[in-house]
């Protein structure tokens, strides 16, 4: 894993703050629909980077 999933993650958040305003501020049921289906893709991003970084810690403990 390198820097690229953090950007990656960021990435994904930003994409996600005009449906945040839209559906908070504005009072946009739509943009909720988007949002819960934007932060389960983030869920998904984040089980990834969190099994990379178990594989890693393995992987690192192994070769010591």
């Amino acid at each position: 894993m390198s820097t690229d999933r953090y950007h990656e993650l960021l990435q994904h958040i930003e994409a996600m703050k005009e449906d945040f305003e839209k559906f908070y501020v504005k009072g946009k049921n739509a943009a909720g629909t988007r949002l819960r289906k934007q932060l389960q893709e983030l869920r998904r991003l984040a089980q990834e980077v969190r099994t990379e970084i178990q594989a890693i810690r393995v992987a690192r403990k192994e070769g010591a």
